[in-house]
């Protein structure tokens, strides 16, 4: 749709696919993680990198699906090089023996896709007693990229390459609770709401990239950290009434986007040379967007990051993992 072919600064738009944004790009040698990548965009994601030349590490609760998709993969792609590793974002305990595997295969880490979430279910709360939206999407990556850092820290040195972290944030994340994030009702079930909660979780992603970039760039480490929209997919439509369907789908379907356009803005930043040095950005459409203004707090973003770690560190103290 027309709507969507407008050309940002990078040349590229919201009508543009994940092959066409890393056409011509050669990255043998490389090595990503990627969670969720066995439907969607995810998998459209990993099939990108594998397609690339990336050795594509997929992260994945189910196993069996897992090496499904490998399969599939590398009879559409015969050279491509996949690992399926289990990990369930939403459990610590399970993050933890990831990132332990991962660090003994010895295998470097170049990019890291955090691309697994859930959204809007009713109230639950994870096996480490958090809502499981926010374990889910925010509490679980931010735990594995934490215990994955060192690995990729010494990958850039050692290759020279600039690492490149990727996290998945949608436009919803400017539409949490009115407080940005509930710092002393994360778990609070009277007062949930399903979308809100949501917003909360995507606003988390934005604001966690947000800092660790900070941190990054003071500290001097050659790896960049960015979050995303990747758009309004056309198959979550789906979730719509029929008659949502009828009286708004001729006006909302101009905005949406194949499976092949939601991956590119993920892909961009992986693999584009014109993503290189830029970090701490929130990105739609394959260029750079606005983010909420919580995002642009440094005060508040410096008390989310201390609260992710402070709800870390008492639930693994608490379980003893």
């Amino acid at each position: 749709m027309w709507i969507l072919s407008w050309k940002g600064a990078t040349g590229f738009s919201a009508s543009s696919t994940a092959e066409e944004v890393t056409c011509g790009i050669e990255a043998h040698g490389l090595t990503a993680i990627i969670t969720g990548p066995t439907s969607g965009i995810g998998l459209e994601t990993a099939r990108i990198l594998a397609l690339r030349g990336v050795h594509v590490v997929m992260g994945v609760r189910n196993t069996t699906a897992g090496l499904k998709i490998k399969q599939e993969l590398i009879k559409q792609i015969p050279k491509a090089k996949i690992d399926v590793m289990e990990v369930d974002v939403a459990s610590l305990k399970s993050v933890n023996k990831f990132v332990t595997e991962f660090k003994a295969s010895g295998l470097p880490l170049n990019i890291l896709i955090a691309n697994a979430g859930m959204m809007a279910p009713p109230f639950s709360l994870s096996e480490d007693n958090i809502e499981l939206q926010f374990a889910t999407n925010h509490i679980g990556h931010f735990h594995m990229t934490n215990g994955l850092l060192e690995t990729m820290k010494n990958s850039a040195i050692k290759s020279g390459v600039q690492g490149r972290i990727v996290i998945l944030s949608s436009e919803v994340h400017k539409m949490s609770y009115k407080e940005g994030i509930r710092f002393d009702k994360i778990n609070d079930e009277k007062s949930y709401n399903a979308l809100l909660a949501y917003g909360q979780s995507k606003l988390a992603n934005a604001l966690h990239a947000k800092e660790l970039s900070r941190q990054l760039k003071e500290d001097g480490v050659n790896i960049t950290v960015n979050s995303l929209h990747p758009g309004v997919i056309a198959t979550n439509l789906a979730r719509h009434t029929a008659w949502m369907r009828v009286v708004f789908g001729y006006i909302v379907r101009l905005f949406l986007k194949n499976v092949e356009q939601g991956a590119s803005t993920t892909c961009y930043l992986a693999l584009h040379p014109g993503a290189k040095g830029i970090s701490g950005e929130y990105w739609a459409d394959n260029n750079i967007s606005t983010a909420s203004g919580f995002v642009n707090d440094p005060e508040f973003v410096k008390k989310f990051w201390d609260f992710s770690v402070e709800l870390v560190d008492r639930t693994l103290a608490s379980s003893s993992l």
